[in-house]
């Protein structure tokens, strides 16, 4: 009877404790969420509206309000608000198919494209070129919007043009896209260089004279290594998730991880269900096996798809889900540290997202989430942005030295 008394009492005091002085009971993980996020600003690090709007409107604002709802997009105005996103790195993708100075002109027009969004909606984005204003604009209640180029080729091997994509606004270069440049691997191409050779070094370097984030989504992991041993500055991974749990080349190895705190940067883990669920990049793998074979064996296209429709059927897509995602931050926390985890959802640039992750909006569940599984007050603040601000600011800082001790560099690939 002790035992029961004691325990009813303790009840009663968790109880009591989780309610507030007009009986009503405390904050939920969503409200929680909520709060913190309007204490700091939710940074993503990979947004891809500008090719999507390339895709669907040929960058036509007037074609597709995104002040309007849209269906088709996972990044409107009013999916911003209610996801609550306090800055933007929007990706200037252009393909690795587009090489040379289409390349260059194809990511000039995404960066164009940007500066549109924020001409059209300026009570709603403002272009942010540092740390500060970064700072600034999350409490003047709009969206910084920040550039990101997203591929070594958008530069076409030239440290002149790297430059001025800078004064453009750039603020980070993803060394490489699907396939190698160059002067550097990337994840999904066979290797050339073995990582970084000795001109890409000098990209990096140049980088770090700039202020430029180094991002290492997409390159290969000898890339990722080389890149932290020449890097005076934090790197960012913009979009990418943990190996450990998710096997695929395009996924941030433990060995990698270990090696962000002796660098200072930030893994953005991304939503991409392919790079957060094992059973969905073994689904996709075993599904591009078979396009493949029917590629040799059905000479028509419509006989592939209805090929493809049928397979499909028999073997449906498995899903990934927040809490996987969800799992994947607390991976790079275990490895990497606090410090060293952000978010990088790559909306716009994926099919779907994971169940519970479909658009911008869900933000605040996600952060909910990490709340639900413990993470401090201060904890989450330095996953949904304090870390990347931190990164940014850094890498002026070791910009604002080197700057000091020489002039910009007139090497050249040859």
């Amino acid at each position: 009877m002790k035992t029961a008394l004691a325990l009813s009492a303790a009840v009663a005091a968790i109880v009591f404790t989780a309610t507030t002085s007009n009986g009503q009971s405390g904050p939920s993980a969503l409200e929680k969420a909520r709060a913190l996020m309007k204490e700091a600003p939710l940074v993503d690090g990979h947004n891809d509206l500008p090719w999507a709007m390339r895709q669907n409107a040929r960058y036509d604002f007037d074609k597709l309000d995104i002040r309007q709802p849209q269906a088709a997009l996972h990044t409107d105005i009013p999916k911003v608000r209610a996801g609550q996103l306090g800055a933007q790195l929007w990706s200037v993708y252009v393909p690795s198919s587009m090489q040379g100075q289409a390349a260059v002109t194809a990511t000039l027009e995404q960066i164009d494209t940007v500066y549109e969004l924020t001409r059209r909606y300026p009570d709603v984005f403002e272009i942010a070129r540092t740390a500060d204003d970064v700072e600034r604009i999350f409490k003047a209640g709009r969206v910084a919007s920040l550039i990101g180029m997203e591929g070594g080729h958008s530069i076409d091997a030239s440290l002149q043009t790297l430059r001025m994509m800078h004064r453009l606004g750039a603020r980070y270069l993803t060394l490489t896209h699907s396939a190698n440049v160059p002067w550097a691997d990337s994840a999904t191409d066979e290797p050339v260089h073995g990582g970084l050779s000795p001109f890409g070094e000098t990209v990096v370097r140049e980088m770090n004279y700039l202020g430029m984030l180094v991002d290492l989504s997409h390159v290969s992991a000898d890339t990722m290594r080389d890149a932290l041993r020449v890097s005076e500055a934090p790197v960012i991974f913009s979009h990418s998730s943990a190996r450990a749990l998710c096997n695929v080349r395009r996924n941030v190895p433990d060995d990698v991880l270990a090696m962000m705190p002796k660098n200072g940067g930030v893994v953005m883990v991304t939503f991409v269900p392919s790079f957060v669920s094992q059973a969905v990049a073994d689904w996709d793998a075993q599904l591009e096996k078979l396009r493949e074979q029917w590629r040799a064996d059905i000479a028509d296209d419509a006989g592939r798809k209805a090929a493809e429709a049928a397979w499909r059927t028999a073997h449906p897509e498995p899903k990934a889900t927040l809490a996987t995602v969800a799992d994947h931050i607390d991976h790079v926390r275990k490895i990497a540290g606090i410090d060293h985890v952000g978010i990088g959802g790559d909306f716009d640039g994926i099919d779907h997202g994971p169940d519970g992750l479909e658009n911008v909006s869900k933000y605040p569940d996600l952060v909910a989430e990490l709340v639900r599984r413990g993470y401090s007050d201060e904890d989450v603040k330095k996953v949904i942005g304090l870390n990347t601000i931190r990164v940014l600011r850094q890498a002026e800082r070791v910009a604002a030295r080197i700057q000091a001790q020489r002039a910009p560099s007139v090497a050249t690939i040859r």
